[in-house]
């Protein structure tokens, strides 16, 4: 084997320097900084990546905001309509039961007075007949005609006597 004879390691170990001083040269001159060059740009492109998305995270944090204050607005807004409704349907419900009211108290008075007009027909009805009973029982019982003023105080004072 050429690599171990002792006479041959000198040009090995300065072909060995040669090679190595050049492959230095190149990587040191050409390959490290256009390695170093693609480092950076990337480190660039990743920060500026990341300024946009935090300025795209305030963008949505501010429309995340407006939304919300819309949407309050719009439940205030709905929430005040619902209101109002609520006060006109109350106002028409009481209106109206205030219309039923007044006819029901109308219906109401015209009744009673209806029914004290029949009370005072029936009473006078029943005046008149007890007062006829009266007269016809005498007539049976006693054989004669009570005289009908008499009948009629008596049956005056019978009647304000119940009342």
């Amino acid at each position: 084997m050429p690599q171990m004879e002792f006479a041959d390691y000198a040009p090995q170990l300065i072909w060995l320097a040669i090679t190595f001083i050049t492959l230095y040269v190149l990587m040191s001159r050409i390959a490290l900084p256009r390695i170093a060059d693609v480092l950076e740009q990337r480190q660039l492109r990743l920060s500026n990546d990341l300024e946009q998305a935090s300025a795209l995270r305030d963008e949505a944090t501010k429309a995340l905001e407006a939304y919300e204050a819309t949407m309050a607005e719009a439940r205030s807004q709905a929430h005040a309509i619902a209101m109002e409704t609520r006060d006109k349907i109350a106002a028409e419900a009481e209106k109206r039961r205030a219309a039923f009211d007044a006819e029901l108290e109308a219906q109401t008075a015209k009744e009673e007075e209806r029914i004290q007009k029949a009370i005072a027909e029936v009473e006078s009805n029943v005046r008149d007949v007890a007062i006829a009973t009266a007269q016809a029982a005498g007539a049976k019982l006693l054989g004669e005609d009570l005289p009908a003023d008499a009948l009629g105080r008596a049956v005056d004072s019978q009647m304000e006597q119940r009342a």
